[in-house]
């Protein structure tokens, strides 16, 4: 069998946009200057990739997915930008919590080594009530979350973190979410469940005979076809399953491997 020929071009990720997950995992910083510098010193790092897409065509090419609370708290978000930055955020969180959770369907593959064509045998499933599911190909450092969304994965080492917050109380699901900023175990809870992937379905059910209350939002998505996600921060919204796979060093980016850094805390490692 015929070697995979390594990626040819290297690309440039800046700092420029609101979440900067990419940057900020390949340069331990949100600094542009520091990305520059990469370019100028030659740090060039493979980087693990993800395709979205539905069963009938390719949606577009990631790094990380939420779907549940960390899309619709995005696409609230979207829907009031006339609202001041930090108001539209705290509104966006606040009336997510309130109205929150959607049933679907995972299915995933774990991961195997070394990596063969999968059979239906091997993929397993879930279904129930989630708050959030997070499906992350990078380690996704930022502001929020110093050590990362993913902490237990990388940028390169050819698998996806796929992690699972079941349903729960609210004063337990932000205690999970505080956990991000600090240096505590943000998994270590009855409700959340994680899994070393390479591909996942994502597949909305909306159960009927719930209260509608509960489930305003997610009646009103259905009836538009579409349901919110959140990749790389920006918003997509789509109606039917979602697959998502790995793509081992697809690519490579100008920038380090963070994972050596001293602490948790983002410093500048650009020399």
């Amino acid at each position: 069998a015929s070697q995979k020929k390594p990626p040819t071009h290297q690309f440039l990720q800046l700092p420029l946009g609101t979440t900067n997950i990419l940057a900020h995992t390949l340069h331990g910083i949100k600094h542009a200057v520091t990305a520059t510098l990469h370019i100028i010193m030659g740090h060039i790092q493979p980087v693990d990739v993800c395709t979205f897409s539905t069963p009938t065509k390719l949606l577009r090419f990631g790094f990380s997915a939420m779907f549940g609370f960390g899309a619709r708290t995005l696409a609230l978000a979207e829907k009031h930008r006339w609202m001041p930055s930090n108001q539209r955020k705290d509104f966006a969180f606040i009336k997510t919590l309130a109205d929150l959770k959607y049933e679907c369907e995972l299915s995933f593959l774990p991961l195997q080594i070394p990596q063969t064509i999968p059979n239906k045998d091997q993929w397993h499933k879930i279904q129930g009530h989630f708050l959030n599911v997070s499906i992350m190909a990078i380690p996704c450092l930022c502001s929020m979350a110093p050590r990362g969304l993913a902490p237990n994965t990388r940028l390169n080492n050819g698998s996806m973190a796929l992690i699972v917050v079941q349903n729960t109380s609210r004063t337990e699901f932000i205690k999970h979410l505080k956990r991000y900023a600090s240096i505590k175990n943000q998994f270590n809870f009855p409700f959340v469940e994680t899994y070393t992937v390479q591909e996942v379905k994502v597949q909305p059910q909306l159960k009927s005979g719930l209260d509608a209350k509960e489930n305003t939002y997610l009646n009103a998505a259905a009836a538009e076809g579409n349901y919110p996600w959140n990749i790389d921060g920006d918003l997509m919204k789509e109606a039917s399953q979602i697959h998502v796979r790995l793509h081992p060093q697809l690519i490579n980016l100008y920038g380090v491997n963070t994972d050596d850094l001293e602490s948790y805390q983002a410093t500048c490692n650009c020399i």
